[in-house]
């Protein structure tokens, strides 16, 4: 049976080697997806200056919500970081998903970006 360890262990492998082939840049930087189980991150990374340029979470207080754990959750931070990158006149990035698959509070997260004008 596989224990949390190796899934976590096993993601981070999966997220390096995907980090292997994209970087971001100031034009096009990297949106990056944290998922833990009770809460949703993102952030807009440019990787050439080592600097984050926008973030957005569960946590944020915009995002006034009972449960965060969730796909409605994830909508909200993807709403949020499309609007704070639109705001810093960002449109192009590139998707960086942390080794998750893409299904789930993942993909609900990038429509939602997409949605509100980020392009990738």
């Amino acid at each position: 049976m596989i224990t949390k360890a190796d899934k976590n262990a096993t993601r981070k492998k999966r997220h390096a080697r995907v980090r292997s082939k994209l970087s971001g840049t100031a034009a096009r930087p990297r949106l990056n997806v944290f998922r833990s189980s009770k809460h949703i991150y993102a952030q807009l990374i440019d990787d050439v200056n080592g600097v984050t340029l926008v973030s957005a979470s569960t946590l944020d207080k915009e995002v006034s919500l009972e449960s965060t754990g969730n796909v409605d959750a994830a909508v909200k931070v993807g709403e949020l970081v499309a609007k704070r990158a639109v705001e810093k006149g960002l449109k192009a990035v590139v998707f960086d998903r942390g080794g998750y698959l893409y299904h789930g509070r993942v993909k609900a997260l990038a429509d939602a970006a997409r949605e509100n004008g980020l392009e990738f």
